[in-house]
């Protein structure tokens, strides 16, 4: 393996006239780089393979080598050892779940995030207003392994979290985290106390808003364009022990963005602890109609409620309560009292309890229906889009009601999210509206199995894009994926100087995240010493 890894180090360390760039010595270390990663480097075929493709399906990369870091050294040593080079890079790869290529290297080095440690730990915190519980995670950690060791041995959890848990925490921390939690606690990013980051340049800073402030906003929604994540520590509160999930219909946007928007800006005894909400089809269609509502079988939807002249698609509006034991004889109560004011379909209304676990894992139990239906493996031509609420009513109109009236083979989630819980320090970028919506476009076909199938649910996004952009509407790119520097430029307005700025400070080479197509490998500085 040693001597494969090698043969592609010297392949990739070649100049434009087929001269090899680096000296015998240099060649020395990166050898001696290599067989200190040598236990956790795999370079089979099948391993490289697997990394040349994620679950959107749609884009290939074929990197040169995988590398399992075991520490937080491993990811240095090997960013290092592409610095050595005139054109390696390194992709951090979690569980493989970008959509657009994000993860991947081509002809470089993919990290394989899921092998880094140490194991968890609790920690206490002191903080200006007393103090507070923390668990220390590795960045390769899935979302599910923090709520199961969280809830196992303390009965705590994390505030904020993502739809589906099987994504790892260095890979929500680098690109926002968004759930139906954070119009209240905040987006994922939010909810960070410390980060460990190995920059471009090698380097393990720990970073904190208190210590290397700027690397620590750099890298939260940075698209690992920084540094990679390998531990962050995430603030726990006590953990519910039930949650009260309810779905209410509606027929007119205008009412369902506008209760929306009340929800989410209620003050905190009267808020939810979780407001979602997605558009369907006003049909019969088992995947993309009715069936899509109700919780179970049991309470079926009755489309006869449905006032006449509805249109072609409806909203459902989705919230959730937690409560505890000593709560159950009154949590009806109050659910009913916080849903009078709201104008849905009276009539179209379900509910449900289930475990605060069984809650946060709703995803999965879709994850086991879709591997056993076989659109999992599919390509999966996903679009996620932050819009303004300023014009999320005319998105409705040409988007939801024109474009994609018949549906897209999956959910199509629309919910508000609240500006000011999004700290400007990061690199995100988000609407400037104080409200704005997270706009999800997830499908899951089997047709797009079949040629052109996906090429056309892509040149849909691009016409959804191009709609925005026609239209002037106030809107990013959610997991942003651009082909040119002005496209990426435009995505992050005014604060694109400063994303300039960081990734020379932190990554002058431009090794990292080249999936991500941002910015291209530079020529290697005097030799360093590793």
């Amino acid at each position: 393996m040693i001597a494969y890894l090698d043969q592609q180090q010297q392949r990739l360390a070649l100049d434009g006239d087929g001269e090899a760039e680096t000296s015998a010595a240099g060649s020395d270390d990166h050898l001696a780089v290599l067989r200190a990663l040598d236990l956790q480097a795999a370079a089979d075929p099948p391993a490289v393979a697997a990394a040349a493709e994620d679950f959107g399906g749609i884009a290939h990369a074929r990197p040169a080598a995988i590398i399992r870091p075991a520490t937080a050294d491993d990811v240095a040593a090997s960013i290092l050892l592409a610095a050595r080079s005139s054109r390696l890079t390194v992709a951090a790869r979690g569980n493989g779940h970008s959509v657009n290529g994000q993860a991947m290297a081509d002809g470089g080095l993919v990290l394989d995030m899921r092998s880094l440690g140490p194991p968890m730990e609790l920690v206490r915190v002191s903080t200006a207003a007393g103090g507070c519980a923390a668990v220390d995670v590795p960045g390769g950690a899935l979302w599910e392994e923090v709520l199961e060791w969280g809830i196992r041995r303390h009965g705590m959890a994390p505030a904020s979290w993502t739809d589906y848990l099987r994504l790892t925490v260095g890979g929500t921390l680098s690109n926002g985290g968004i759930s139906g939690q954070a119009f209240r606690h905040g987006p994922q990013i939010a909810n960070v106390l410390e980060l460990e980051v190995v920059t471009g340049n090698g380097e393990r800073v720990v970073c904190s808003a208190a210590a290397h402030p700027d690397l620590f906003f750099a890298a939260l929604g940075g698209l690992g364009q920084f540094g990679v994540i390998t531990r962050a520590r995430i603030p726990l509160l006590p953990a519910p022990r039930m949650v009260k999930w309810m779905r209410v219909v509606y027929d007119r946007f205008e009412e369902y963005s506008g209760d929306a928007e009340w929800l989410v800006t209620r003050p905190e005894p009267d808020a939810f602890d979780y407001v979602e909400g997605f558009v369907f089809v006003n049909s019969a269609d088992s995947v993309n109609g009715w069936p899509s509502v109700p919780f179970s079988p049991d309470s079926p939807f009755d489309p006869a409620i449905i006032p006449a002249g509805s249109g072609p698609v409806l909203y459902c509006l989705e919230v959730a309560l937690h409560f505890n034991q000593h709560e159950c004889d009154t949590i009806d109560q109050r659910a009913c009292a916080m849903m009078r004011p709201l104008r849905y379909i009276r009539g179209l209304e379900f509910a449900v309890e289930a475990t605060y676990v069984d809650f946060l894992s709703r995803v999965k139990r879709a994850e086991d229906a879709a591997r056993a239906n076989g659109t999992w493996a599919a390509p999966h031509p996903w679009l996620n889009l932050l819009m303004a609420s300023s014009d999320i009513v005319d998105f409705d109109r040409n988007v939801f009601k024109r474009i994609l009236k018949d549906g897209i083979g999956g959910p199509m989630l629309v919910y508000p999210l609240l500006r000011s819980k999004w700290d400007r320090r990061t690199s995100v970028a988000v609407p400037e509206s104080e409200i704005f919506y997270l706009v999800a476009l997830l499908r899951f076909s089997r047709l797009c199995s079949e040629g052109g199938a996906a090429a056309e649910l892509q040149a849909q996004n691009r016409e959804i894009v191009e709609c925005c952009l026609s239209n002037g509407y106030d809107f990013k790119l959610y997991l942003p994926h651009y082909q040119s520097e002005a496209d990426w430029a435009r995505h992050f307005g005014r604060d694109w100087p400063r994303f300039v700025e960081r990734k020379a400070r932190y990554d002058p080479l431009a090794i990292l995240a080249p999936g991500q197509k941002l910015f291209s490998r530079s020529r290697p500085p005097p030799p360093l010493d590793l």
